[in-house]
């Protein structure tokens, strides 16, 4: 799929991998509605990237209303969605049984809530307006991308939550594929291992260097635009479907 003049939504799109990748549709020729629940940050990078090219929608992945709300005003400016990017999601750091009892069901649930469910929410609600989008050349109508974690393999100590979630995402890669290929629609996901992003704004610089080291090459961690650049290849890759990337330098995650 030409990514010129293509429309997309990308959630968690305010900042992150999420901001990157909005970054690099909008700079390659796209149209780009950010959703997410940072309303002011969402603002101001809409307005830096122009408001013929961006557009930003307060939204909660978790909500139906919510997530329809964005895609009605999205299609109603730009005219329909050609891409699906799913990068917002959320952590916690629990084990299952500690000093303090056993891990809060509540937090469990947010996670699965807001990284699988959230991202399952997106999917069914953007594919039913791609679904009308007339075909490419190449029967192409649309494009989703999911955003897992190494974590999905490798989890850590304290990763229950967060690697089922992303796990989730991995698991159903395929069969959504599979329920859209009908359609012209294609299912990517990518399993980012280290990266700078907000999850690491609160650790220092040598903190940060320590964590890149662990990379087997390069050994740094990840820069959001390499999301970016893999999303942007997928998009233009119609062979690449029903499958999860790794995107890690080789890392395989300690368990601590």
């Amino acid at each position: 799929m030409e990514i010129q003049n293509a429309v997309a939504i990308v959630t968690g799109g305010a900042s992150g991998l999420g901001e990157a990748t909005a970054r690099q549709l909008v700079e390659s020729g796209g149209k780009v509605a950010i959703l997410d629940l940072a309303q002011e940050k969402g603002q101001a990078l809409a307005e830096e990237l122009g408001n013929d090219h961006a557009m930003f929608v307060q939204t909660d992945v978790t909500s139906e209303g919510s997530v329809r709300e964005a895609i009605e005003q999205a299609t109603s400016r730009f005219g329909t969605i050609h891409v699906a990017v799913n990068c917002a999601g959320i952590g916690t750091a629990q084990k299952t049984l500690s000093r303090s009892g056993p891990h809060p069901l509540e937090s469990f649930s947010r996670v699965i809530g807001v990284n699988l469910i959230g991202t399952f929410n997106v999917i069914r609600l953007a594919v039913e307006q791609m679904a009308g989008n007339e075909p490419n050349k190449q029967g192409e109508r649309g494009v989703i991308i999911n955003t897992a974690s190494v974590a999905a393999f490798d989890g850590q100590i304290g990763q229950a939550a967060y690697s089922a979630s992303k796990g989730g995402i991995v698991g159903m890669t395929l069969p959504i594929a599979r329920d859209l290929a009908p359609y012209g629609i294609r299912v990517m996901t990518i399993a980012p291992g280290l990266f700078d992003t907000p999850l690491f704004d609160k650790l220092s610089r040598p903190a940060k260097e320590a964590l890149g080291a662990a990379v087997p090459f390069p050994p740094r961690l990840g820069r959001p635009a390499e999301f970016a650049m893999l999303t942007e290849s997928i998009i233009q890759n119609t062979m690449l479907n029903g499958e999860t990337i790794r995107l890690d330098g080789a890392i395989r995650m300690q368990p601590k």
